[in-house]
């Protein structure tokens, strides 16, 4: 992790450890696309850009008719556009089409959006520390969310050390 960028984390960080912890994420590569689905205003989000992240806030309609923003961030704007196209100004829903786009553009693994439309928060092995730090629910058996741990687990030990 770059030294340079810790002024920027340890504004987010102010702000929320999540969200210091997913911009590091999603600038390491390991999630090609980020959500933070709480209030934020262009102010706050600035710590992204000058981390090297591009932003937007997309609206999103809930089941009582209300707006929200969903504020997005990547490494490029071309995973934003494929986002915003998907998303802008419909309803959240749950649909498995719904689940595998965001699992995708969210970095989870293949198998683990399948299992999860499936059968969600099957019974798995993955200690719950493990599952906590994660930002998806390991399927039973997955290959792949536990080679992901030690990157997650050094990202935020990083984060919490700023």
């Amino acid at each position: 992790m770059n030294i340079d960028r810790r002024p920027h984390y340890i504004q987010l960080k102010a702000m929320d450890l999540e969200l210091a912890y997913l911009a590091a994420l999603t600038l390491e590569g390991l999630k090609p696309v980020s959500r933070w689905e709480s209030p934020l205003s262009l102010e706050q989000l600035s710590p992204l850009s000058e981390l090297g992240l591009v932003y937007r806030q997309i609206p999103r309609k809930v089941a009582s008719g209300d707006v929200i923003l969903e504020n997005i961030f990547s490494v490029t704007s071309s995973l934003l556009d494929v986002y915003e196209r998907l998303f802008r100004n419909r309803p959240i829903d749950k649909s498995p089409a719904t689940q595998k786009a965001e699992g995708y553009l969210f970095g989870f693994p293949p198998c683990c959006i399948d299992v999860y439309i499936q059968q969600p928060y099957a019974p798995n092995d993955t200690p719950e520390e493990d599952r906590n730090i994660l930002f998806h629910w390991p399927c039973p058996g997955c290959g792949i969310s536990p080679t992901l741990i030690p990157f997650y687990r050094d990202i935020l030990a990083f984060i919490q050390a700023c």
